[in-house]
């Protein structure tokens, strides 16, 4: 089966059924937004400071099944999650009750449990990026929503997925008209301002705006965007024998959220502040203080006056930039070795200049760059936890995972023993974006 078939009909079907149990409505009327994951080739940890990312998606991610309730009430059940998430479009959402949602053992009234503390805040923080830009919800949904077996907190934005799926859902319920570029700021206010997350917008861009057969190129600085069709992508998706490269998922079995883990937020502060000296040396103390105010000549002339640690930030930045334009020649050029070789540098700049990244996770990409019909790899998402990506000939998809299960296991076998063998590394193909079925 092709890329295209996600989600199948039995997948779509098993929703609906769901959804009718919990409703009581006719598994006819309810609908289902689909939400992929995304995979960012280049473009690492560059988009929170208004640099040029691409990206785009798999045929994984988040299915939500739902019904418009009769008034404002919300009752949404996960697949992944015990307990069930019950609230009020009408009441106001404000960021602070996601933070102590957030705190381990906190419970605050009989409606919220232990369990909505996880996975409960992205259906309240879609309510409030809707409320604060003054849309009037007056209805709430019945839900059943369930991510791709294996892949939760994987670092393939599984956490902006949820919140674009929850957009599409309540938005539908209540029959907003809004674009793909507003649901875009939409799921920023739920990362930056209900999770308080300093993420920039490459996720939800990738899944509201990307087409398969396109690597979407996105300019985080002024929002625009162009898709970049691939010559190796422009056959029918259904045929198999046509396609010529797979995308592989390799997992660590590490897993982590970005908002319990330090390490994210503190490089986008590194990075700001090696901006603001940059702007200072150069005369240029305007602009905010993010490295794409700062011309690449101007880098090169001030760049001796950031201490090391923020030298290495400022240049993976601007090195990863210029990676990604030369990324976008080779992909419209059908020039996947080229376009690989990229991706796998800008791997080891995340581990050399930006510091992400951990011992296993390391271990991951090394063996995969190795692995057989390996065109390139990098971590996934920021390099905090548990995947790297890598494309692969299709010839070669079974072989390298094959090898890269053998390697890793000879060097983590604690992690590897916490993972399915089945789903440490998952062969998938491009998706498309975001949308309603």
């Amino acid at each position: 089966m092709g890329a295209m078939c996600w989600p199948s009909e039995p997948e779509l079907n098993a929703i609906r059924t769901k959804v009718a149990e919990i409703s009581g409505r006719d598994p006819k009327d309810v609908r289902i937004a689909v939400s992929p994951y995304r995979i960012c080739p280049l473009g690492a940890h560059i988009d929170h400071q208004g640099g040029t990312v691409s990206a785009m998606t798999i045929n994984k991610g988040i299915l939500l099944g739902f019904v418009p309730s009769i008034d404002t009430q919300v009752l949404i059940q996960s697949g992944q999650f015990k307990g069930e998430v019950r609230f009020r479009v009408d009441e106001d959402q404000l960021p602070g009750n996601a933070i102590k949602l957030n705190v381990p053992g906190h419970v605050k009234g009989s409606s919220i449990s232990q369990e909505e503390c996880s996975w409960g805040n992205y259906a309240r923080g879609a309510v409030f990026a809707l409320q604060k830009r003054g849309n009037h919800l007056t209805q709430g949904i019945i839900g059943y929503i369930c991510g791709a077996e294996g892949l939760d907190s994987s670092g393939l934005s599984s956490s902006a997925a949820v919140g674009v799926a929850y957009l599409l859902a309540f938005e539908s319920a209540n029959k907003l008209i809004v674009s793909p570029t507003e649901n875009i700021e939409y799921d920023r206010l739920i990362e930056n301002e209900y999770l308080g997350l300093k993420n920039g917008i490459l996720d939800q861009s990738a899944i509201l705006l990307s087409s398969y057969g396109c690597l979407t190129c996105m300019n985080c600085k002024t929002k625009e965007h162009i898709l970049i069709r691939c010559p190796e992508l422009n056959r029918n998706p259904e045929n198999e024998t046509e396609k010529q490269f797979k995308i592989l998922l390799a997992f660590s079995g590490l897993k982590q959220a970005l908002v319990t883990n330090p390490g994210y937020n503190s490089r986008v502060a590194e990075c700001r502040e090696a901006a603001k000296i940059l702007l200072q040396a150069s005369g240029n103390e305007g602009p905010e203080p993010l490295l794409s105010n700062i011309a690449p000549e101007a880098y090169e002339e001030h760049k001796d006056k950031l201490d090391p640690s923020l030298a290495r930030r400022a240049e993976h930045y601007f090195s990863e930039n210029k990676r990604v334009l030369e990324g976008l020649e080779a992909w419209a050029s059908g020039n996947l070795e080229g376009f690989g070789k990229l991706i796998s540098a800008s791997g080891l700049s995340s581990i050399h200049n930006y510091e992400s990244g951990c011992e296993p996770l390391i271990q991951l990409h090394k063996i995969l760059v190795k692995a057989p019909g390996v065109y390139g790899a990098r971590f996934s998402g920021a390099g905090f936890r548990g995947c790297c990506i890598a494309f692969v000939d299709a010839r070669h998809a079974l072989e390298a995972t094959s090898f890269v299960r053998k390697e890793y296991s000879k060097l983590q076998p604690k992690l590897v023993s916490q993972i399915d063998e089945d789903k440490m590394v998952m062969i998938c193909d491009a998706g498309d974006c975001a949308r309603v079925i």
